[in-house]
């Protein structure tokens, strides 16, 4: 700092002030400024200026994986809202093991972030009680809890289960499974679950059985778990109509499953999937399923957060902790109405 105040002409003090807020200094000044930043290659110190800021102008995400394009999606999302107002994201992901989600938490905070953003609203009691504690903003995504942290931004899980089930039966199915994954200590994809309750409430709701809700394997499902549970599933029920998988990824397993086995589809059985992944889309055929926007979620999560954050640039305060960004229904050609 003292040899860009050197180049530049101009006090510490102003360097300083370019730095932490140019609206203090005419623009001729910053622009001397910045060149002689340029010039000399400076970097900021942004750990220093946090000591007295209180600001570090990083945000902390925590996903529960990396390989999921959706939870890569509302990364994405949160990145180019907070991009305006020069906020970086710092990832760290947990393999949905509640366990290593407390470990993520307590490291990353740490590194004092700004915020956090956890995707998920189940946590151990510890991690509950740092975020509790933690005096940063927080926001929950993907699940739009009665109860929030702090804020909430996503959708109700439970209730895409219902539609997925209300959906199936609208088709005049009866003999009706979903497919989803087990608990494996503190492994659980705890909104997968959500899904499968819903389902399982809105069949008995219209008087069907909820017996063929399958779960195995553990979390996250992947190809090989859509087609190993679909086998499970057809020794229980060789007769079973149609399923509901709780992710497009498992809903693939599941219709390449069929494939290999001569099964229609949706002849013989309809599949419903999760997500709308683009190889839903391209499969043959191609793969009815219920839609989020991922990056909505992202979005609308970093634009509360600078809401919060940044109150003098967006007057927009935070009336509701709830952000419910919903979810759409969308029918391809793996699900079809029961003949006659």
């Amino acid at each position: 700092m003292n040899d860009v105040s050197k180049l530049a002409g101009v006090s510490k003090m102003t360097v300083s002030r370019v730095l932490g807020d140019p609206s203090l200094v005419s623009e001729e000044t910053r622009l001397k400024v910045m060149k002689a930043i340029e010039k000399l290659g400076y970097v900021p110190d942004r750990i220093a200026g946090s000591l007295s800021s209180r600001r570090t102008n990083f945000i902390t995400a925590i996903l529960p994986t990396l390989t999921n394009s959706n939870f890569a999606d509302s990364a994405q999302g949160l990145a180019n809202a907070l991009r305006a107002a020069d906020y970086q994201l710092l990832i760290g992901y947990t393999m949905y093991d509640l366990q290593e989600e407390e470990r993520v938490i307590k490291t990353m905070m740490e590194r004092r972030p700004d915020a956090i953003v956890v995707a998920g609203t189940v946590h151990t009691k510890a991690a509950s009680e740092v975020l509790v504690r933690a005096g940063i903003p927080i926001v929950e995504i993907w699940e739009v809890p009665e109860h929030p942290i702090d804020h909430a931004v996503g959708f109700s899980n439970y209730e895409v289960g219902r539609t997925a089930a209300r959906h199936l039966m609208s088709l005049g199915f009866t003999r009706i499974g979903a497919l989803g994954s087990r608990a494996d200590g503190d492994v659980k994809d705890w909104r997968g679950e959500a899904r499968l309750l819903g389902f399982g409430a809105a069949l008995r709701e219209a008087g069907l059985s909820d017996e063929f809700i399958t779960r195995e394997g553990h979390a996250p499902v992947s190809y090989d778990h859509g087609g190993k549970t679909l086998g499970v599933l057809l020794e229980r029920a060789p007769d079973i109509e149609a399923v509901f998988a709780v992710s497009d990824i498992s809903a693939v397993g599941a219709l390449m499953e069929c494939h290999r086995r001569g099964i229609d589809v949706p002849g013989r059985i309809s599949i419903l999937g999760f997500g709308d992944f683009d190889i839903g889309r391209q499969c043959f055929p191609a793969i009815s399923t219920i839609r989020v926007d991922a990056q909505m979620i992202g979005r609308r999560a970093g634009e509360l957060l600078l809401s919060i954050l940044e109150p003098e640039k967006d007057a927009t305060s935070p009336e509701n902790a709830r952000i419910d960004v919903g979810f759409e229904l969308i029918i391809r050609d793996t699900t079809k109405h029961v003949a006659g």
